[in-house]
């Protein structure tokens, strides 16, 4: 560059990286010291080196003046950074040299490589003055002035970058705040290694594991907290969550929402650089737990304005200068908000519009949202602590991070929570076109597009994984109690009589039935008592998340060996402190002490600590188990130390463990089928399953008798023609019933569980003309006239008889119907013509049901007769044949039980019998239940918070648990696993425990606040058989296993330690009893019988 040429003058320079800092930061022979048989830190460090050659200058000095020839240097960065781009990306808008200095500022990047893995950089930019004459000192230019005292001519921008692997947006930016502050009094050489240090400091911070614990170092002037994530599933955040909502207002964020959602070609407009990142990263943490899986370059330099181009979906951001360059794609505006299309033809439509309901309470809640630091906190004093006034901010947006996650989570899970309901898990189909059929006219356009993306289909992957995610505990959390209930009975869909009443009238109408649990007796199945509330509208009360923050010991310079080794030994010691004053009853705080003291030990060389420290875990928190890390400890292992650790029980099942793990995660199929119907001819086995994977129905038995029923007079298969006539009759009256709208004068005389399942045709009756309406309790007759009105004909429990005969009418036989009950004495006759035998059986299936359900005690039994009609319905339909009624009646299972084995119940079990329910009832096949347990609650959990309703939890097979709400009897969690193998035992330890005892050796422990299994005892060798707690003064002191082997074990309740180990001298134990402070062992001992030849038995 000449004297004469001014800054204002000059074009864009082109920048280049000076100097890269990548891990380690110490000398080969040091790395070599602390990292002795740690072959794994050895294997992490991937990179790749480019040569870079310096530009050649006439007159090339060091700084103190010696002449220093061109040199080319090595330059090493992490492999999936583009050197070449990355300057480009540090200097998107272009480096140019300024006759003025510039505050310094701040953006952000983001880098994703083939898979989808990203990469996050935080860059800093800042300017220094130069004067006349050019100088290189190290690859870092500057002017050299012609004479002393003379003001800088001008100034040009550096950049710092820290990359990263996670989205530390706010630490690295008050890291990098700090470095900048620091380096104003260093010059040349001096940053370099400032930098440098800087750099080897970062390094030396770990990443704190999910959950309450976040990590605090100083870098001085300010206190940095690297912050963790809520759960394993959860992102890190650590940027502030209502930056689009000051931007948009509530329709544009759901606007552009939309537009991820259904993964268009969208590009973000701002002249911040930085609000372009962040403000698109929000936009992608509102989506949680979908992911976008395009291409997300949040920052586009000048030079890279060509990526636009590209056919495939994506979300870029542009300068706002580039607006009038880009064309065809989604424009959003952040500075002034516009949303646009730039391309609208009458052939492409406009962004389609979120479910109407969803977007309601969206807007509400953040319409409800306060937005303003200073607004909400203008009450309190001045802070004149700069930390207090850190701390206070970020305490604030912690809490509206929260809240906007709740009312974000909850727009996602209005959107898809009906999408179970159209979900196979058996076969892992999705019946998107019946899922489409169920939604609203005006919403059908939006989940058109939405279904075809691949985010869809990786959330369709994590529901029919039973993925146990934020959006399914969400999900759980909200379901109402119809909802539990359709758990429980898989019966078709209906519009319920509270439904149909929401749909016809304002929200003030009240069905003036009172409705409550009939309990003990359990007459019929009904909802709970209470004002109709729409779960999506409650505000999730989650109570305040609270954090921990551990001070990360200072790291003391120059950096060589010593310094870091006892940086370790300080972070190691002060963990063990921190562990061993820390209450046993802090598991979740413990679990993190623990997982970090592994990672130091790992950094130290000492991979038996570490794994020591891993195996912690089950005891603490099993959620943060490192399983890939522990299987790299394992496969890079010397073979000296695997010895040493297979010498340790403990570390020993611990590896087999961990390593057995990852052959089952090679063996987990994942695939996600579209329900079609079938194109060639189907026998039994293959009817199954396209019967279940069609979603009509799922008991096995109940397939067979309608295999039977469509097969009546032919070959034992069905063609694809029948069973689409089958399939498109069954649909069609279902949708035909969702359209079933009654007066009000009608509505009040149902309960609101109440669905219409079957209407006859008009016809004649003794009580009037009209249509006979089925549902799952009683016939009515919808009279017909001027106003429709209601006549009770029968609940299905009054029925005494029912015939089907004929009336003579002139020289005809009418068909009539005739049903008996005992709350009437005359009798019910309707003239039904051709559906006469269809409705005789129809009634007589459901009096059967009826009677069978009042017997035993089960509600399932009316429901399954339930079932058996409508098929019975849909194959009449479908057939169109002589033979119908005779296929239908194939399918009269309880009216065929009631005639030809009455199933009798004992009149002690009738007595004292007084509910039944089935936790089989979402599996295809009846499965034992190897144990139970009750647990004691409240049924009103509002009048003593904190305490929950009783439970019944039901331990199936292959480790399979149910849970019951005890106070309604509906599921309340539908399944837990606990391994694979067979539950032996299950006991509440202590209010927020129960145990489960399981073949694999096993105890599992369930919190039973958060419903989850996230702590485990794997001391025992053999199967475990029985655990009991010892209480004193009715408080729970100790609790004791036993095992196949003959190991009992104490445990320490709260700390989860092994008090004592009893080895009895024998096999097979199979329980224990506590009495009189005496331990009571139970042996199994299997005897053989057999008879000798002078006939005694041995």
């Amino acid at each position: 560059l000449c004297q004469e040429v001014r800054p204002k003058n000059l074009p864009p320079l082109d920048p280049e990286v000076l100097s890269v800092f990548v891990p380690p930061f110490i000398s080969r022979d040091d790395t070599q010291v602390i990292n002795a048989g740690n072959n794994l830190n050895k294997s992490k460090r991937r990179s790749f080196r480019k040569k870079k050659e310096r530009p050649k200058f006439e007159n090339v000095k060091s700084l103190n003046g010696e002449q220093k020839a061109p040199d080319t240097e090595d330059i090493t960065v992490p492999k999936d950074i583009d050197l070449i781009g990355l300057p480009q990306l540090c200097f998107p808008g272009g480096l140019y040299v300024t006759s003025e200095s510039k505050d310094d500022h701040v953006h952000f990047l983001v880098f994703t490589d083939v898979c989808g893995n990203r990469t996050y950089g935080v860059v800093a930019q800042y300017y220094q003055p130069m004067q006349d004459g050019c100088i290189s000192s190290n690859g870092q230019a500057h002017w050299e002035s012609a004479q002393s005292g003379k003001m800088p001519a001008c100034f040009v921008p550096l950049a710092i970058c820290v990359i990263s692997r996670y989205p530390y947006f706010n630490a690295l930016k008050d890291c990098l705040s700090c470095l900048l502050v620091q380096l104003r009094p260093f010059k040349d050489l001096d940053v370099e290694e400032h930098v440098k240090e800087f750099a080897a400091k970062l390094f030396l911070i770990p990443s704190p594991p999910p959950g309450p614990l976040h990590l605090v170092f100083n870098m001085k002037p300010l206190q940095i907290i690297i912050p963790s994530r809520e759960d394993p599933d959860s992102p890190i955040i650590d940027l502030d969550l209502h930056l689009p909502l000051l931007c948009f207002k509530p329709k544009q964020v759901l606007q552009i929402m939309t537009c991820i959602l259904t993964e268009q070609r969208i590009v973000f407009f701002s002249s911040d650089w930085a609000r372009l990142t962040l403000v698109a990263e929000c936009f992608m943490l509102y989506l949680h737990p979908l992911q976008w899986q395009h291409t997300f370059v949040p920052i586009l330099s000048r030079h890279m304005l060509d990526f636009v181009m590209a056919p495939t979906s994506f979300l870029m951001g542009c300068h706002v200068d580039h607006f009038e360059e880009v064309k065809d794609l989604i424009l959003i505006n952040i500075d002034n908000g516009d949303i646009t299309h730039s391309k609208m033809t009458a052939e492409e439509t406009e962004i389609p519009d979120v479910p109407a309901h969803a977007a309601e309470t969206f807007i509400k809640r953040v319409e409800s949202l306060q937005l303003h630091y200073d607004l909400e906190l203008c009450h309190l004093r001045a802070s004149t602590d700069l930390g207090e006034l850190q701390m206070r901010r970020r305490a604030w947006q912690q809490k509206l991070n929260t809240e906007i996650q709740q009312t974000t989570l909850q727009f996602i899970v209005n959107i898809f929570r009906s999408v179970k309901d159209h979900l196979n898990y058996e076969h892992r189909v999705f019946n998107s076109e019946e899922f489409l059929k169920t939604r609203a006219i005006g919403d059908q356009p939006f989940y058109k597009k939405v279904l075809e993306t691949y985010m869809f289909h990786s959330f369709l992957k994590a529901r029919l994984n039973r993925k146990m995610d934020a959006f399914a505990r969400l999900e759980l959390s909200t379901q109402s109690e119809e909802d539990r209930f359709n758990l429980m009975f898989h019966t078709p869909r209906r519009l319920t009589m509270e439904k149909m009443a929401s749909k016809l009238f304002n929200q003030q109408y009240v069905i003036n039935r009172r409705m409550v649990i009939s309990m003990p007796n359990l007459q019929d199945i009904k909802l709970s008592e209470g004002p109709t509330r729409n779960s999506s509208l409650r505000r999730i009360d989650t109570g305040p998340v609270t954090f921990s923050t551990f001070k990360i010991p200072e790291i003391h310079f120059p950096l060589m060996f010593q310094c870091v080794h006892s940086y370790y030994t300080d972070f190691f010691n002060h963990l063990s402190k921190a562990i061993n004053t820390l209450p046993p009853d802090n598991s979740a705080l413990l679990a993190r002490y623990f997982y970090l003291r592994g990672l130091i030990s790992l950094m130290q060389g000492k991979l038996l600590n570490a794994l020591s420290d891993f195996q912690n875990l089950d005891k603490t928190d099993l959620r943060i188990f490192p399983t890939d890390l522990v299987r790299k400890i394992v496969e890079t292992m010397p073979p000296a130390e695997r010895f040493q650790a297979d010498r340790k029980p403990e570390l020993k099942k611990l590896i087999s463990r961990v390593m057995e793990k990852q052959r089952e995660v090679m063996k987990i199929d994942d695939h996600v089928k579209n329900f079609e119907l079938p194109k060639t001819h189907m026998q039994l086995d293959d009817f199954v399953k396209r019967i279940q994977e069609s979603g009509i129905v799922k008991d096995v038995d109940t397939i067979h008798r309608l295999f039977d029923a469509l097969t009546v007079g032919q070959q034992k298969q069905i063609d694809p023609e029948t069973f689409r006539d089958f399939y498109n009759y069954w649909k069609e009256t279902e949708a035909e019933a969702q359209e079933v709208n009654l007066p009000p004068t009608v509505i009040e005389h149902l309960d609101k569980n109440e669905c219409v399942y079957k209407l006859s045709c008009s016809v004649k009756t003794n009580y009037g003309v009209g249509k006979i309406a089925l549902t799952q309790k009683r016939l009515f007759l919808l009279t017909e006239g001027g106003r429709p009105g209601y006549v009770q004909i029968a609940a299905f429990r009054d029925i005494e008889d029912v015939k089907s005969t004929t009336v003579a009418f002139l020289v005809l036989k009418i068909p009539t119907l005739r049903i008996k009950t005992s709350s009437k004495k005359e009798v019910f006759e309707a003239n039904l013509k051709t559906e006469c035998d269809l409705w005789y059986l129809i009634v007589k299936e459901m009096w059967a049901g009826r009677k069978m359900a009042d017997d035993h005690k089960d509600p399932q039994y009316i429901q399954q007769a339930l079932t058996n009609v409508l098929l019975m319905d849909a194959v009449v339909g479908a057939l169109q044949s002589s033979k119908t009624i005779y296929a239908a009646s194939k399918l009269s299972y309880f009216d065929r039980m009631k005639n030809e084995v009455p199933m009798m119940v004992p009149k002690t079990t009738s007595e004292t019998l007084k509910h039944k329910i089935n936790p089989s009832a979402e599996e295809t096949f009846p499965q034992a239940i190897d144990v139970l347990l009750y647990t004691p609650g409240h049924l009103d959990p509002s009048e003593r918070p904190g305490n929950a309703h009783p439970k019944l939890w039901c331990a199936l097979n292959e480790g399979k648990v149910v849970v019951f709400d005890a106070s309604t009897w509906s599921i309340q969690q539908h399944c837990f696993k606990m391994g694979r193998s067979k539950l032996t035992c299950m006991i509440m330890v202590e209010q927020s425990q129960v145990w489960i005892g399981s073949q694999d050796s096993i105890i599992y422990i369930i919190n039973t606040h958060s419903m989850s299994c996230n702590k485990q005892l794997n001391d025992h060798r053999s199967d475990v058989t029985d655990i009991i707690v010892e209480k004193k003064n009715g408080i729970p002191s100790e609790a004791y296993s036993s095992s196949l082997d003959g190991t009992v074990i104490a445990w320490n309740i709260s700390t989860l330690k092994v008090n004592r180990v009893f080895q009895l001298p024998c096999q097979n134990l199979t329980s224990i009893k506590l009495h009189n402070d005496q331990l009571w062992c139970c042996k199994f001992i299997p005897q053989i019988i057999y008879k000798n030849p002078k006939n005694v038995f041995t």
